[in-house]
């Protein structure tokens, strides 16, 4: 099912439609048929029969809330955590250069959390809470500005010449 508004149910739409699933399950309980408890409760028999074979397979818990099929969140308390072991670095949690990865923070969501997120849905947690994309420089350690600098100022301009 899609919905336009980019949303699914709220968490009181889906309570809603779990009260109109209960009255369906009274309904078959009292022997009631199909086409009633479609009129009665102004659903098509379609969903009725649904919840009735639902009702057969599972009981009670076969019609309720499944809950919702979003994302896992974590809680304040959690990303609280998460923020703080992020802080610590990488070398802090077994890995062996100081490159966060999303791949590295989705393993460690897991190993903190026992919370299952995909390599997207854990750089769409960390962007929500304020974490940016960076690209580390690659320099070399043996690097000096000041000889690039004076390259730049000395050697580039007779390189670049026009040879004539």
């Amino acid at each position: 099912m899609r919905y336009p508004q980019g949303g699914g149910l709220t968490d009181a739409e889906r309570a809603a439609r779990e009260r109109v699933r209960c009255q369906a399950v009274a309904c078959f309980e009292a022997g009631e048929k199909n086409r009633e408890i479609a009129a009665a409760l102004r659903v098509s028999e379609r969903s009725v029969e649904r919840w009735r074979r639902q009702w057969r397979e599972g009981g009670h818990a076969g019609v309720a809330s499944k809950g919702s099929p979003g994302r896992p969140r974590l809680s304040d308390l959690q990303m609280a955590r998460l923020e703080r072991e992020l802080e610590r670095g990488p070398l802090a949690h077994g890995w062996t250069d100081q490159r966060w990865t999303l791949a590295r923070v989705k393993t460690m969501i897991g190993r903190l959390f026992h919370v299952s997120y995909t390599v997207e849905g854990t750089w769409r947690l960390l962007r929500r809470h304020g974490w940016s994309w960076q690209q580390p420089a690659r320099r070399a350690i043996e690097r000096d500005d000041d000889a690039v600098e004076l390259w730049k100022r000395e050697v580039w301009p007779r390189v670049r010449a026009p040879r004539g």
